[in-house]
Order: structure tokens, then C-alpha cells, then sequence
């Protein structure tokens, strides 16, 4: 039996309508699920020269083993594909939470394989073996949250969908796909679900639970993960954070954790037209300040910015940051309202959001223009509009310019050069467990995080001290590398990334949290047992795996690790969440980094340590073939060497 997996991969050649399945042991055994299986998939089936709207992309739709277990937070889910938001395309994801990646697991598939492209508006109907193409014509054009309770009501509201809005129908790079509980994944996934006139996915089925090979040593460990997130966790609901966040709303807030969760600050808020939303994160508030500033007080202008969209399908992150770009291009004559059919005076206001959101999902005007991106648009608008956006745009929007940055905390510095979208789950490890520390600093009461705290977690999670003593940058490679390790294996479990790793612990002696529990229960669930480091080998061969996908489309060694200009020439000023830049250095004393750049130097020194803990060639940046053959990827190896994207070293074979 397959025990912590439902066994099937679903496939979906929508250009034939014909469905097959393939066996989840062909790939779960060295890739467990989620992410990992993603990219086997699409490292063997898509071509590297094939486009985002290609029929030869796959869209990958991925669970871990752990789906459909209770409170455990790993019910999440992925969307992969060969994706049109980074510049060249490249293979690229979207992280989402909810209920629908536990139907899919309980209707029997770990997966969903989409290719090939259907001639019309199609959704595809999933209820245990009943699997069935159907017409979407009545529902293209149509908004996603629009399209989710049509579907619901027409099928059954036990049903759960996945959808697109119009900005994903019209293959904007910023559309995201809304499933149930209004959870969205970017990544450009979207562009590629309406790039194949795939409307929707509708899934239910009879199955209650996941079979699982010890359920009483899992009980063990649930109760046992339940009592240290209680203690670790306090205060956090859905009420506090619309407290903080938009204070005169939090009677309207009601909470609603993913499926199998204990719950976080994610919750409802209530309209006054009766319509609800879903509150969490960036996409909750991205309009706060916005709105604020053109009206002067509080309303419910910044929730129905957020419920555009998700309706409309776009990733709010992206409007933002279009927004501050479009702002600066306003007052600085570059744009005007005449030439943008967009109200760019009232930027806070219910029009401008509207305007704003409506053209850019329909590709209408001017915003056809802005759908292409902050950094395309600049370029087809030429110097002016190009510099201003160097001056605004940083990885992904405003508040993260520099949040959990290169300069202020240089761990981070290779995660963020070796992704094709910003890695949140990797940044946030360290990032996270900084303000907690700046909050001990302050004398904060509660705040326990203290300089040895802090240490005893290093040596636990990060592979030493070094990893938190900001005036060296010793250590910080290895920190990076373990990182990565740990991070590549939540994005296979999936777990949450709020919830997990559990680097951590309010209530143990030295507050160093229990980093190997996921192991533990894989093992209690799987049947297969695996310790910590052999959970970290896997994340190492999902990484190498990814690593490998990017060299094949562009992404290709050294000369490519890079990070904008900026992080080596200006001076680090802001962070959205450390706002006093400070750091621990070498003795515990409180360090500023502001005014910090990161020295070329240093990061070229910091590269060379990487890639030698990777066992990957230091003067290119490439693989070397024996390091992937040591991980059961000789396949891929051999690939890469035929392309001259790999080292074929002594120990290849």
C-alpha cells in the first residue's frame, strides 16, 4: 500500500481530451511529492525550448504525502509550469493553501498533469474515477470568485475549485489561480492554465481519510506538534491580526484555518454588502496605505481592493508594486492620465483600483501595456520610465525592496540569486527569527529570543554561530545550503511555511526548536523510515533537480547567481519589518546596517564556500556530473553534459 499517498497521477492531454494515469512510486520514492515531483515531471516531459504557451508545457498540479492529515499543516499544494513572469521564461510555481490539494489527494490522485491545449473553454471534472472535460464557454470572461460559486452551485458546495479570472484568460504573468477559500498561487501558473483554455479544475470524492502505516505513533507525534505550537504560537488568530492591521473591521472577521490546520491569522472579513473575503498576508492590506492617504480614515475601499483581485485573478503583490511605479512616473511627468485612461490623481481610491485592476486583467488600453510587468513596460517606455523603475522595483514589491534583504541579513544573499521568483519559504527562516531578537533587544515584554537563544538555534538549524554574527561572513554559505536543504523538503511535504520548520521553541531550555519532527512523522506516516539528514539528502536532490531545469533554460552557472546592482551600490536604508536595522555581532553587541552594502567581493568569496559545500564546480558555477550521480540523477547528468551545462569530472563515473 502506499501509504501516506493515494498512489495515482492523474494526467490531462487537453488537445486530445484523453486521460491517463501514472503511478506516484515512480517518482515519490527519491522525490516524496509536491515541488519534488513537479520537476521530475517536468524535467522529463517539457522541452527547455519550448514556450510558456506551448502545448508541449506541462501544468503540474502537485500534493505532498501529508495532504489530508489533520492539524498538521500539510495540506498545501503547487502549480508548476514553464512560466511567462521571469525574463527569459523559465519554470517557475505557485504555493497555495485551502481545501482543495486535500480533495484532490482524497479523490484519489497525488497529482495532476495538464498538456496539450483544448480549441475552447474547457473544465475538467474530477469526483473519485469519474474524470470529465467539460465547456466552459458560459463561464469564460467570467471572474474567478464569480466563476467558483457558479460552479459550486451548479455541482454541489461540497466541491472544491480551482480557477482563473480574466487576467489569467488573457495570459498576464501576473495572474494568479483562486481556488476555494480564496487561495491564490502566483508564479504565472494562471497565464498557463489560460494559455490552454483550462477554465477551472472541479474536484470531490468519497474518500475520508489517507491511509496511513502507524497511526498511533502519528497520534504521538500530532499531539505532541499540537502542544508545541500552542505554547509557541500564542495570540495569533485572525481577530488580532484585523485588530493591527485594519482596526475598526474585527467584528467582521471570522477565522478560517487551511484544511488540516491549527490556524493563523487567515480569516474572513464580512462586508457590509454581505460578500466575504478572505484576509491574509500582503493580498489583505496592500491598499491600506493607499487608501488611507486619499480618504483620511479607514473604509471598506482596501477589502474591495483585495476582493478585485481575486476576482479578477492578479497577484496583488505585482499591483502594488505597479502602483508605486506608476505613481512615480506620474509626478514625474513621464505618465498622465490622457496617456493611461487611469485616474492617477486618486491613487487610494475605489476608482483608480478599479480602473486600474479591470485593464490590466482584460488587457484593455494602456494596460495591456502594464500587464507585461513593471520591468517590461519601463523598457518599451523608454530611459525615464526604465530608471524610475530601478528606483521602485526590488524582487517583488515595495515592502519586500528589502525585506530580510542581502544587506541587512547576507545569509540570504545566494537564496535569492538562484530562484526564478523571490523564495519566501527560504528568506523567512532566518528573516522571521530576526525581529523576534530586535524585540528581545528592545526588552519587548514576552520576548525571549535572546542573543544566546539565538546562537543555540544557529548551531541547531543554520550549521553554526556564524550564521547569526553579522560582522563576518563566515558561515553564511553553509547557512545558506542548509536552508535550501530544509526548504526544498516543506515545498515536497508541502507544509506550511508559517507553521514549519520548527526552528524555534518558546517553551525549551535554550528556546533551539525540533527541526527533525518532519522526519519523524514522514516515517510515522510513510512506513519508510528516514532520519533528519536523509529529509535534508532529499531537499538536496530536489535542489540540484531545480538547479538543473534553470541552466537548461538560461539560468546557467556563476555568471547568472547574481543580485540587482543595488545590493553592492546603495546603501541599505529601510526594512519593512527590522526597521532600526539592527544585528547581532560576534559577542552578542547590537550592530546598525544601516548604510550597509553588500561588498562584490564578499559575495563572489561567499559563492566559491557555496558551491564547494554543494560539491559543484567553483570557477563555473555548473554541476559536476559525479555530484548528480551520487544523487540518483545520473539521467540528469548526462543531459546536461551533451548541453555543456555540466562538469564531467575524475569521479563522474
Amino acid at each position: 500500500m502506499d501509504y501516506g499517498y493515494a498512489g495515482r497521477i492523474l494526467r490531462l492531454d487537453l488537445t486530445t481530451g484523453k486521460t491517463g494515469e501514472m503511478l506516484t512510486r515512480e517518482s515519490s520514492g527519491r522525490f516524496l511529492g509536491g515541488r519534488g515531483i513537479a520537476q521530475k515531471v517536468y524535467w522529463d516531459e517539457v522541452p527547455p525550448d519550448s514556450g510558456a504557451d506551448d502545448e508541449k508545457n506541462r501544468l503540474i498540479f502537485s500534493t505532498g504525502p501529508l495532504a489530508g492529515l489533520p492539524a498538521l499543516g500539510g495540506s498545501r499544494w503547487q502549480i508548476s509550469a514553464k512560466s511567462p513572469m521571469p525574463t527569459p521564461e523559465q519554470y517557475c510555481y505557485g504555493n497555495l493553501g485551502g481545501t482543495w490539494g486535500a480533495a484532490l489527494k482524497l479523490a484519489g490522485y497525488d497529482a495532476l498533469v495538464v498538456h496539450g491545449k483544448a480549441d475552447r473553454p474547457v473544465y475538467l471534472f474530477i469526483d473519485d474515477e469519474r474524470v470529465e472535460l467539460r465547456d466552459a464557454d458560459p463561464l469564460w470572461g467570467r471572474g474567478a470568485i464569480e466563476t467558483r460559486e457558479a460552479l459550486k452551485a451548479e455541482l454541489g458546495s461540497s466541491l472544491r475549485v480551482a480557477t482563473i479570472g480574466p487576467a489569467g484568460e488573457n495570459a498576464v504573468p501576473a495572474a494568479t489561480v483562486v481556488a476555494d477559500n480564496d487561495s491564490s498561487g502566483a508564479g504565472g501558473v494562471a497565464a498557463v492554465m489560460g494559455s490552454k483554455k483550462l477554465k477551472a479544475v472541479v474536484v470531490g470524492g468519497s474518500r475520508r481519510a489517507v491511509s496511513v502505516a502507524h497511526p498511533e505513533r502519528l497520534k504521538e507525534l500530532t499531539d505532541y506538534y499540537r502542544d508545541l505550537r500552542r505554547l509557541a504560537l500564542p495570540g495569533v488568530s485572525p481577530l488580532r491580526f484585523s485588530r493591527e492591521l485594519v482596526p475598526s473591521f474585527g467584528a467582521r472577521m471570522k477565522r478560517e484555518p487551511c484544511f488540516g490546520c491549527l490556524g493563523c491569522f487567515r480569516g474572513w472579513y464580512e462586508m457590509e454588502d454581505g460578500q466575504a473575503v478572505q484576509l491574509k498576508c500582503h493580498a489583505g492590506v496592500f491598499y491600506q496605505a493607499w487608501s488611507l492617504k486619499h480618504y483620511g480614515s479607514w473604509n471598506e475601499v482596501p477589502i474591495q481592493a483585495t476582493r478585485l483581485c481575486y476576482e479578477y485573478g492578479l497577484d496583488s503583490k505585482a499591483i502594488d508594486l505597479l502602483m508605486c511605479w506608476l505613481e512615480a512616473c506620474y509626478h514625474a511627468g513621464v505618465l498622465s492620465e490622457e496617456m493611461t485612461d487611469i485616474p492617477l490623481s486618486k491613487a487610494g481610491s475605489l476608482e483608480y483600483i478599479q480602473a486600474l485592476t479591470g485593464k490590466i486583467a482584460r488587457r484593455e488600453g494602456f494596460g495591456d501595456l502594464l500587464a507585461a510587468g513593471v520591468d517590461r513596460a519601463a523598457r518599451m517606455l523608454g530611459a525615464d520610465a526604465g530608471k524610475l523603475a530601478e528606483q521602485v522595483g526590488y524582487f517583488a514589491l515595495p515592502e519586500y525592496r528589502d525585506l530580510y534583504g542581502p544587506r541587512l541579513y547576507p545569509v540570504n544573499a545566494m537564496l535569492y540569486a538562484m530562484d526564478s521568483r523571490l523564495p519566501y519559504p527560504q528568506i523567512h527562516e532566518l528573516g522571521v527569527m530576526m525581529p523576534k531578537w530586535v524585540a528581545w533587544v528592545k526588552g519587548v515584554v514576552g520576548a525571549n529570543a535572546s542573543t544566546e537563544s539565538l546562537k543555540a538555534i544557529a548551531r541547531r538549524a543554520w550549521g553554526g554561530e556564524q550564521a547569526v554574527d553579522f560582522s563576518t561572513m563566515e558561515g553564511n554559505a553553509l547557512a545558506a545550503k542548509k536552508i535550501q536543504d530544509r526548504e526544498y523538503v516543506k515545498e515536497c511535504l508541502v507544509l506550511c511555511d508559517l507553521r514549519w520548520p520548527l526552528v524555534d521553541l518558546e517553551n525549551s531550555e535554550d528556546h533551539a526548536g525540533d527541526t527533525g519532527l518532519e522526519s519523524r512523522i514522514l516515517s510515522a506516516v510513510t512506513g519508510e523510515e528516514i532520519d533528519e539528514e536523509g529529509l535534508y539528502r532529499v531537499g538536496e536532490r530536489v535542489l540540484n533537480l531545480h538547479r538543473a531545469i534553470l541552466a537548461r533554460e538560461g539560468h546557467a552557472g556563476r555568471d547568472f547567481d547574481v543580485l540587482p546592482d543595488r545590493c553592492h551600490d546603495e546603501p541599505l536604508e529601510f526594512d519593512f519589518v527590522n526597521k532600526d536595522l539592527v544585528v547581532p555581532g560576534s559577542e552578542g553587541e547590537v550592530l546598525s546596517r544601516r548604510g550597509a552594502v553588500l561588498a562584490r567581493a564578499d559575495f563572489e568569496r561567499v559563492k566559491d564556500e557555496y558551491y564547494r559545500l554543494r560539491r559543484w564546480d567553483v570557477a563555473t558555477g555548473l554541476q559536476l556530473s559525479s555530484t548528480l550521480g551520487n544523487m540518483g540523477l545520473r539521467d540528469v547528468a548526462s543531459d546536461l553534459e551533451a548541453r555543456g551545462l555540466a562538469v564531467r569530472d575524475s569521479s563522474a563515473h
